[in-house]
C-alpha cells in the first residue's frame, strides 16, 4: 500500500514539533552607559580587554628569566672578557716561552722579573707566568731569551683563563728591549 493513513497517536510523537523543545531564554539587555555616568568607566569588557595579561605569575617567570640570562650574561663577561688590570708593566728577563696546546695553540712564557732577582732581603718568591698575546710578541720574547736582553712587558690580567686565550690569566700585549742600568739602582748598575 502506497498511502497509509494518518494515525493520530503518532502524530504526538514528533520530536521536532513537541513542547519538549525550551524556548531560548532571552538575557535583558545591558543598559549603554554615557560618559558622564560613573557607571561608564566600569565596564567590565572594553575593546582592549583581550591586550591584557591573563595570567600575571607567567608574566612574572618570564620576567625572572630575563633577569637572570641577563645577569649571567655580564657576570660572564666580567669573569672571562674584562680584564681587572690593564697597561701594567712588568721588567725582567725571559727564562722561557714556547707554542703550547693541543687544539688552541697559545704562546705561553716565564720572566724572571727584576726585582725578585735583586732583592736580596727576601726569599724569591714567584716568576712572572703569563701569555703572549699574538705571533709578533712571541716572536720578540723569544729574541729576547736568545739575546739574554732584559724585557719591559706590558700586560693585562683577566680573573680567568679561556682556551683559546692560553692557560695563563696574564696576557702580555706589548714588548720593549730596555738598558740594565735604566731599570736597576745605581749600586746594582753594570760599570
Amino acid at each position: 500500500m502506497l498511502f497509509e493513513p494518518k494515525d493520530p497517536d503518532k502524530e504526538k510523537d514528533d520530536f521536532f514539533d513537541g513542547p519538549d523543545i525550551p524556548e531560548p531564554v532571552k538575557e535583558p539587555k545591558k543598559p549603554q552607559y554615557k560618559p558622564e555616568d560613573p557607571d561608564y568607566w566600569e565596564e567590565e569588557e572594553s575593546e582592549w580587554e583581550h591586550l591584557k595579561p591573563r595570567d600575571k605569575s607567567r608574566l612574572w617567570l618570564w620576567l625572572g628569566l630575563v633577569v637572570v640570562a641577563i645577569a649571567f650574561m655580564i657576570a660572564c663577561w666580567l669573569r672571562y672578557f674584562s680584564p681587572y688590570v690593564e697597561e701594567a708593566t712588568q721588567y725582567g728577563y725571559v727564562e722561557q716561552v714556547e707554542k703550547r696546546g693541543t687544539i688552541f695553540k697559545t704562546y705561553e712564557g716565564v720572566l724572571l722579573p727584576y726585582k725578585e732577582l735583586k732583592d736580596t732581603t727576601r726569599i724569591y718568591s714567584r716568576d712572572f707566568i703569563f701569555t703572549a698575546a699574538d705571533r709578533g710578541v712571541f716572536r720578540s720574547l723569544r729574541d729576547a731569551q736568545r739575546d739574554g736582553r732584559p724585557v719591559r712587558v706590558e700586560y693585562k690580567r683577566y680573573h680567568a683563563t679561556l682556551p683559546w686565550r692560553g692557560s695563563s690569566k696574564t696576557v702580555i700585549t706589548a714588548v720593549d728591549s730596555v738598558d740594565p742600568s735604566d731599570i736597576l739602582p745605581p749600586e746594582f748598575s753594570p760599570r
